[in-house]
């Protein structure tokens, strides 16, 4: 089999308030969801919403974890006009700015929010990427 990512999993504080966030961005749960744990229809890949202490627990990381870890869960779109409109809605449904969507130095937009939890998401229009329907990036080979 070849190396794939099929999910992603944020320790979060509280699983029904993160999943609640979640759901007004827009995304949709999955009926796999559980009281301890919810799973997101993302795309291509799964979104997944575990109590931070059981996820450290879960993957025996107590002596790695102590913090965010500098990783940015990344959302691509069609357009800058998807960008600002993603953006606007991370904002009502209670993200952080972190950084208001702008022209990029690799000839992109975009901008980056934080969810409660402060997990940095960035909202990103790339021309050099075509995107699938399905949202997935078509990397150039």
């Amino acid at each position: 089999m070849a190396p794939h990512i099929s999910l992603v999993t944020l320790g979060v504080r509280d699983v029904a308030a993160a999943t609640a966030f979640y759901e007004r961005l827009g995304f949709k749960r999955s009926g796999a969801s559980q009281e301890a744990v919810t799973f997101i229809h993302a795309g291509p890949v799964a979104l997944g919403l575990f109590g931070r202490d059981a996820l450290e627990n879960d993957a025996k990381a107590s002596s790695l974890w102590t913090g965010n870890g500098g990783i940015a869960v990344a959302m691509n779109c069609a357009s800058e006009t998807e960008v600002d409109a993603m953006m606007a809605t991370a904002k009502t449904a209670g993200a952080k700015i972190l950084k208001p969507a702008e022209k990029t130095f690799w000839g992109g937009y975009s901008g980056y929010f934080a969810d409660p939890d402060g997990h940095a998401w960035e909202v990103a229009y790339n021309p050099f990427w075509p995107l699938a329907a399905n949202g997935q990036v078509d990397l150039p080979a």
